[in-house]
């Protein structure tokens, strides 16, 4: 159940801890944005060697997401995390000290590898220390991950007036006082019971779907990219000002992120949402290309919202439509799409330099249109699998089934009792149906629920109805909790009950902030034949 909002904020230490690094981390991709042209003549370099501290950060960044999983696997998420921080800290302030631009790429790069070790384990260590539930601590990490997407490019701005030196030393800082946090804080978390094999993420592209998602997406980043490492060099404005705009930037694609995007996958196609995002995306390069410094700044403020949708779906798919765990699809799926960070961030200036800034907007805007196309003409591959563990113990003759949606909490008691005494007033018998769902994140995928305790929920509830003589069959569901209404909508649609026993609540949780009430939608459903029967928590 959604704790109460007390509970979000009543944390363990090292959930702050954890999460106040997160901030630190994800601020290290807008931090350079207000100071790159500082530092360009600070240290007397062409905005495309200025450029590669993206491409050097970024290729670190995709390589290690094929060899975080087999680390973390092996040495537990607690040394994960301060081995990415500690290479932070290191490499940070190295960055601080640094005479040529050689020697600031090259410690960009290291930053990248302590990053990609940060990344891959934080999600999963904050939802194992949280309080209040798997929802409490997604929304936990969300947040710190818009508050460092906004508030790094307002860092760099505010500490990069003074010198452009000092952003990395304020970044290593920081991260110094998360690694002490964690150290003291954070207790040893148990390693995964299965070891994650270094070819397994190559392996998991061979899927047709994983690699359609995944083309997709690097073509996006290409465009992406040109926005976060490009655009500061046009707008030729003070790190003040193009920290502001990069900070409104931040906001839209937190909030689109996490607030947005579930509710359009709960309504839409996954790929005509996506498809969308990217003529939108294409549409606000082409704009770009008239050279009007405040319409440039608009496009960047607006592409955020746009990319806070397509971040966070371009992963659901990626880590939904495989049959590989997760974890393996996540790190296939980053490496192909951080390798347009680094590609993107020199070929920009590049084309700019050889012809114009218009030519690399046009470039940018195509390279959007071709993930669309991507997604258009290979959407067939990003069919998602169905899980389905339905067992029929009834006979086939049997008239429509009473079904009863439980949600696996106290409420389910209610529910059971109200369907029990359906079908023996009715003579039929009771589907059971019962959802194991995740929430995907820009960054990550994460269960509600695993698979025992999902099945634990089904047989509690047979087991009831048994010593009642009531006869009841069991469907579990595995979904993305943005897919639940379809998939609950496809399942009433083959077993066509001809009552749906569901529990609705007042109380506005989370989940259906973010992703709408099921009874709600259900009940808007026209095409639905069975009789809903929606009973108060």
């Amino acid at each position: 159940m959604q704790p109460s909002g007390s509970h979000f904020f009543h944390q363990p230490k090292a959930v702050w801890a954890t999460a106040f690094a997160c901030v630190v981390g994800f601020m290290s991709i807008g931090l350079v944005d207000p100071i790159l042209t500082s530092i360009a003549s600070g240290l007397n370099a062409s905005p495309s060697q200025v450029s590669l501290l993206f491409t050097s950060y970024f290729f670190v960044t995709a390589v290690m997401m094929l060899l975080t999983g087999f680390v973390s696997s092996r040495i537990g998420g607690r040394h994960t995390l301060l081995l990415g921080a500690g290479l932070i800290v290191l490499f940070a302030a190295l960055a601080g000290t640094s005479d040529s631009v050689a020697e600031l790429v090259a410690f960009r790069a290291g930053w990248g590898l302590g990053n990609a070790f940060f990344v891959v384990t934080a999600l999963s260590v904050i939802v194992a220390c949280s309080r209040g539930g798997t929802m409490a601590a997604i929304l936990m990490y969300e947040a710190a991950m818009g508050l460092g997407l906004s508030a790094g490019p307002l860092l760099g701005a505010a500490l990069g007036e003074h010198s452009w030196r000092y952003p990395f030393f304020g970044t290593a800082t920081l991260m110094a006082i998360a690694f002490l946090a964690i150290y003291f804080w954070l207790p040893e978390q148990p390693k995964p019971a299965q070891k994650t094999a270094l070819t397994a993420p190559l392996k998991a592209l061979t899927h047709g779907g994983l690699l359609t998602a995944s083309a997709s997406a690097f073509f996006y980043y290409l465009a992406f990219f040109v926005i976060l490492a490009f655009t500061p060099f046009v707008l030729q404005m003070s790190a003040h000002a193009v920290g502001m705009i990069f900070f409104g930037w931040g906001i839209m694609l937190a909030v689109f992120s996490v607030f947005i995007s579930p509710r359009l996958a709960a309504r839409f196609s996954q790929v005509q949402i996506l498809s969308g995002c990217m003529l939108a995306f294409a549409l606000l390069m082409a704009l770009m290309i008239s050279g009007d410094k405040h319409l440039i700044a608009a496009c960047i403020v607006i592409s955020g919202a746009v990319s806070g949708i397509a971040n966070t779906l371009y992963t659901g798919i990626a880590l939904e439509v495989s049959d590989s765990p997760r974890p393996v699809a996540s790190a296939g799926y980053n490496f192909v799409r951080w390798f347009a960070g680094v590609i993107a961030p020199f070929a920009a200036p590049e084309i700019a330099r050889l012809s114009n800034a218009e030519t690399t907007f046009a470039v940018a805007a195509g390279s959007a249109v071709i993930a669309a196309l991507i997604l258009l003409l290979r959407r067939q591959s990003l069919q998602q699998p169905q899980s389905d563990n339905r067992h029929s113990h009834y006979p086939p003759a049997a008239e429509r089934p009473v079904m009863v949606a439980l949600s696996g909490d106290l409420s389910d008691q209610v529910l059971l009792q109200r369907a029990a005494n359906l079908a023996r007033l009715q003579q039929r018998p009771v589907e059971l149906l019962h959802a194991r769902t995740w929430e995907t994140t820009a960054e990550d995928a994460i269960d509600l629920e695993n698979h025992q305790q999902a099945q634990q929920v089904l047989r509690s509830a047979q087991q009831w109805l048994a010593t009642r003589n009531v006869l009841a069959n069991a469907t579990l569901l595995e979904t993305p909790a943005s897919q639940l209404a379809h998939a609950v909508q496809l399942k009433i649609r083959e077993l066509n009950p001809l009552t749906l026993v569901l529990g609705h609540s007042a109380e506005h949780k989370l989940a259906h902030l973010q992703h709408g009430h099921l009874a709600e939608l259900l009940q808007k459903d026209k095409e639905l034949c069975s009789e809903l029967l929606i009973v108060p928590a």
